[in-house]
Formats: C-alpha cells, sequence, structure tokens
C-alpha cells in the first residue's frame, strides 16, 4: 500500500506455497485479496511477489502476462517488488542450506534474475520504483576459492547491466537488493562494504552500479549479527550503498538456559536453516551455528544470549524465555521517520508461518497477515509515516 513521502509497503508471498504460476496466482487469489479487503479495500493494494523460476517462466508468456496485468488492474493492486532469494521449491520439502543454489557462481542465477526484471518492468506502475531482493553471493560453505568468487562479483555485474538496459528501455527505476544473511558469502554489514568496494574497483565509476545494485537489509538477519540499525545502517550510507529494500522481519532472542533450551527444540524444524549467532561478555557474537538443531547439541556455559534466524511474527509477545527483535525493526523505523528518503520498499516477510510451534500458529495465515499489518501501520502511524 502507499504511505506517506512515496513509501510502499507490502507482505513477501513467500509465506505461501506456490512453484508454479497457477499455485502462486491460486494463493494470491485466495490469501492476498482476503488481506487486502481488511487492511487495504479503497486504495491501490501493493504486493510483494514471490516468484520461482518455473513460476516466472511461465508468467513471461505473453497471454499469461497481460492476464495478471489485467487482474490487478481489476483488482486495484500493484506489484513494487519481487522476492528473487528461492529460486525453487521454498516450502513443504527441505529447505536448508539449499535455497543458495543455484547461486551467483551460475549462469542459471543470471538468467532467473534478469528475467523477474523483464518481468517487475511490465508490472511496476509508472512514477514507482522497481526492486528485486536476492542472495548474498552464496552460502559461505559453497566458496572455495578466489575464482568462485570473482565469478560472483561478474555475475551480479552482468545483472546490473541488464538492469540498466531495462529501466532505459521501459521508463521503470530498478533495482537489485543483495541480501546480507548469516552464514552467507557476506553477512555482516562490515562484509557487505567490503563485497561493494570490491565491485567498485572493479568497475570504477560506473554510475550503474550505485543506481541499480543496494541492498536489502533484512531486520531480522542484521540483529542476529548483533548489529544495531544506526550503525549498520550508517555504515552502508556512508559508503554509497543504496538501501533497496527493508525486510520487516523479527527473530528470537533467548538467554540459553535448560528450560530455554527445552523449548527451542519445537522451533528446530527439518525445512528450513536456522542460524543460531552465540554472544558471551566479552563479545557479543562470540560463536555463529549453522542450524538449530546444532546448536542445541552443544553446550557452552559462557553464552549469555542467542540469536536464532526463525523469523516469527512482527505482532509475536515476549514470553517467558524468549524475546524478540523488533526494537531493530522499531530502530530502523526510527531512521526512516528521520529521513524517509533513505528507502522507499518496505516488506514484512514471515516466510516460516508452515513451520510455527502450534502457540505461535493459533490462526489461520489470513489473521496472521492482517495482524502483521496491524502491528506494522500502527509504528509507522506514530511516526508520521502512515
Amino acid at each position: 500500500m502507499q504511505l506517506k513521502h512515496g513509501l510502499h509497503l507490502a507482505y513477501c508471498t513467500n509465506i505461501h506455497r506456490g512453484e508454479t504460476w497457477r499455485e502462486t496466482f491460486d494463493a494470491l487469489q485466495t490469501h492476498t485479496l482476503a488481506v487486502r479487503r481488511q487492511v487495504c479495500p479503497d486504495k491501490p493494494y501493493a504486493i510483494g511477489l514471490r516468484l520461482s523460476n518455473r513460476a516466472a517462466r511461465e508468467l513471461s508468456e505473453p497471454s499469461t502476462l497481460l492476464a495478471f496485468q489485467k487482474w490487478l488492474e481489476q483488482n486495484q493492486c500493484y506489484v513494487f517488488t519481487i522476492n528473487g532469494f528461492p529460486f525453487g521449491q521454498f516450502h513443504g520439502a527441505r529447505v536448508k542450506e539449499q535455497v543458495y543454489l543455484p547461486d551467483w557462481t551460475s549462469p542459471e542465477r543470471v538468467a532467473y534474475t534478469n528475467l523477474l526484471f523483464d518481468l517487475l518492468a511490465q508490472l511496476v506502475p509508472q512514477g514507482v520504483e522497481g526492486s528485486v531482493s536476492t542472495l548474498p553471493g552464496s552460502f559461505k560453505e559453497f566458496v572455495k576459492n578466489a575464482a568462485q568468487e570473482r565469478e560472483i562479483r561478474d555475475n551480479i555485474w552482468r545483472c546490473v547491466e541488464h538492469i540498466a538496459k531495462v529501466s532505459n528501455t521501459s521508463g521503470r527505476k530498478l533495482h537489485l537488493g543483495v541480501e546480507p544473511e548469516p552464514l552467507g558469502w557476506f553477512e555482516t554489514s562490515a562484509e557487505t562494504i567490503r563485497f561493494f568496494e570490491q565491485m567498485r574497483a572493479e568497475h570504477l565509476n560506473d554510475s550503474r552500479l550505485e543506481e541499480h545494485l543496494g541492498v536489502n537489509y533484512d531486520t531480522c538477519h542484521l540483529a542476529i549479527e548483533f548489529e544495531e540499525p544506526q550503525a549498520a545502517i550508517g555504515a552502508l550510507r556512508k559508503n554509497g550503498i543504496k538501501i533497496s529494500k527493508l525486510h520487516l522481519s523479527s527473530a528470537l532472542k533467548v538467554r540459553p538456559t535448560p528450560e530455554a533450551r527445552h523449548e527451542l527444540a519445537a522451533f528446530a524444524d527439518d525445512i528450513y536453516l536456522h542460524q543460531v549467532v552465540a554472544g558471551t561478555l566479552k563479545a557479543r557474537r562470540k560463536r555463529i551455528y549453522k542450524d538449530l538443531a546444532i546448536a542445541l547439541s552443544d553446550f557452552d556455559p559462557t553464552h549469555i544470549e542467542w540469536r536464532v534466524h526463525f523469523h516469527i511474527p512482527l505482532h509475536s509477545p515476549s514470553t517467558a524465555w524468549y524475546e524478540t527483535t523488533t526494537d531493530h525493526v522499531e530502530g530502523v523505523l526510527d531512521m526512516l521517520k528521520a529521513e524517509p528518503s533513505l528507502c522507499s520498499h518496505l516488506e514484512m516477510e514471515t516466510y516460516t508461518w508452515e513451520v510455527l510451534p502450534p502457540a505461535l500458529k493459533n490462526r489461520n495465515v489470513v489473521d496472521q497477515l492482517v495482524a502483521e499489518y496491524d502491528w506494522t501501520l500502527k509504528r509507522l502511524a506514530a511516526r508520521g509515516l502512515f
């Protein structure tokens, strides 16, 4: 939906199953319109679209794309952003670190992302920027040598060149947002800045880099890394890095007591990767575990806090054994209040609805999303942004 100061807010439809275009469209018809009727019935409604590679190829058929454009118009909906992180199946089967494949060493990742921009240029309204979010190059353990690192940068640059051409042809302002994530090839603000420095060194004074490549700043991911919004976003901005999109999402923050560890077992699903960053008195970010099950099998008495990569609903309250990282979300919104031009794209992303423990999954997905809108819009309104 349209907010003040030219901002746009949507929820990411990766919360719904859908690997084919038919499945994706059915979810839009069934769930997205139901949410729209409750939160934004009378004004243009924004959709944060998730398209798998297969769905994108099917949507690119001219008759299918035209039918979707007509559907958007008939329902007063518009698309301003696409989640291009998961290439293939994202629900109902083991995803874990395979969500990074094909990564940016692969021409398949380039072709997929280019196709998303081809589609976005035909979907985003005139005068609205368009963004696609993607993985941070690769998963750390997949990158073995400097040749792969160079492949990642070269392939991302090929995509930037394509985005620039599509932007010029369509008259739309389009940009790609790489998304730092725990154990991604770059995961912290400092590692992200180093990546951009390398890109700039290889493409000196090429304005296309600044215009069409930025960061998809996920508040869950950076909070897990024990980063603070003012410092992290401040460092990115100081280094001239565009904030392409803001993912509004929240993680678990716990003291790893025996009781908490027992409760956390309910969050250790077999579908998604739930990295855990452990902090001690001497170091806020002391150790990172690849997955929650691995962390639960270890015991280190020096750990005073765990931050767990499990996206939980923004409106979820703290309990006796865990807190949430919504303070990071609020910190980012404070920065947006001070500088609304910081980023015009806001997207709520809680894709884990299917694997939430019963205590958190106590309503249907539409009511869950409406509650997320309610939480977010209240905080935007309190800052004069809605």
